[in-house]
């Protein structure tokens, strides 16, 4: 049989066309995923079979929605948060499917410029830009040949693709959850009040306190991101208000520190005091004593949503754009289990 459709060689188009469908259904269609009627896949296969559609090397990478490299280009340096967004990706890439080029731009925008022309120089077919923190950062641009989409810190133009965390709603669901506990006179220690991730997660604690008819005790405590800071802010606070059985932490490292506090003041956990911490960094929440109940920000999922918003926008699936916010969740242990 023929594969040429009116003298020249069958295209996907073609194939869409025949079947009745968008070039992006039958792009998933002849690639398996999961997100296509059967019905409509059997159409499109059919017609593939009539035209003797057969793609080249090439034209099986887009059919996939992927040629087979995507570029990660990040500024986090410590990997703290690029490290679950690059393994959530992977998942979602599948293993030894795509292949993933890691770029550090080290919070250098001269080396990022350099970073992003060598992606491109490799004829990447995607690229996800990981911030360090969720504050907005200056877009890539729009005429860029791939489709790029942020993830963690928001592109600073709407007309991006940007995937960040919810961190309004870890702060409210970290304050129900000590409302739940019983706790009623609730401090706040956080990190750099400049990080957005700050702001947010205060702004979250404070509306519901309000629905609950409630206030911090005290003014929220700003300053850096450390156990050092978590055990000297929590010394002022419970020395000024002793009465506080409550602390929601802005990290888990500021929570470890309020641990250190509270032991020293022989303050018992979480009987006196309960105490929440955010990032659900394991290391940190699993080896506290007693373990630290823990705000996660799903950063696996985040990685995962990124990856899948690239393969649409390969199969020219239409992704949207301006900020997405990723749901978080809470992870409860035992310091702040409820009083009996």
């Amino acid at each position: 049989m023929s594969s040429d459709v009116e003298g020249r060689t069958a295209t996907l188009s073609d194939v869409a066309r025949r079947a009745g469908v968008s070039i992006a259904t039958a792009s998933k269609a002849l690639n398996g995923r999961e997100d296509v009627a059967a019905a409509t896949r059997r159409r499109v296969e059919a017609a593939a079979t009539e035209l003797a559609f057969v793609p080249n090397p090439m034209a099986r990478g887009l059919l996939a929605g992927r040629t087979g490299t995507v570029g990660l280009l990040t500024s986090d340096l410590e990997g703290r948060f690029m490290l679950p967004i690059l393994m959530g990706a992977e998942d979602a890439f599948g293993a030894g499917q795509v292949n993933v080029f890691l770029c550090d731009a080290r919070g250098d925008a001269i080396r990022e410029q350099h970073h992003l022309k060598a992606l491109l120089s490799r004829r990447v077919d995607g690229i996800i830009v990981v911030g360090r923190q969720t504050d907005p950062r200056p877009s890539l641009g729009q005429e860029l040949p791939v489709p790029v989409v942020y993830a963690y810190a928001p592109s600073d133009d709407p007309r991006d693709l940007s995937l960040t965390p919810d961190n309004e709603a870890g702060g409210r669901m970290a304050i129900e959850h000590l409302l739940a506990c019983g706790r009623t006179r609730i401090a706040h220690i956080s990190g750099d009040p400049a990080y957005a991730a700050a702001q947010d997660r205060l702004a979250g604690a404070q509306a519901a306190l309000a629905d609950a008819g409630l206030e911090l005790v005290g003014d929220p405590m700003f300053s850096e991101w450390s156990e050092h800071w978590g055990r000297d802010a929590a010394a002022l606070l419970l020395d000024r208000h002793p009465e506080i059985d409550g602390i929601f932490c802005g990290s888990d490292q500021l929570a470890r520190g309020v641990l250190d506090t509270a032991r020293d003041l022989g303050r018992r956990v979480p009987d006196d005091l309960a105490v929440v911490g955010y990032d659900n960094w394991e290391v940190l929440s699993t080896g506290s004593r007693p373990e630290l109940t823990s705000v996660d920000a799903n950063l696996q999922q985040l990685g995962r949503l990124a990856a899948q918003r690239v393969f649409d926008a390969i199969d020219g699936v239409d992704t949207g754009s301006g900020v997405s916010h990723v749901p978080v969740r809470l992870v409860i242990r035992g310091s702040t289990i409820a009083r009996r």
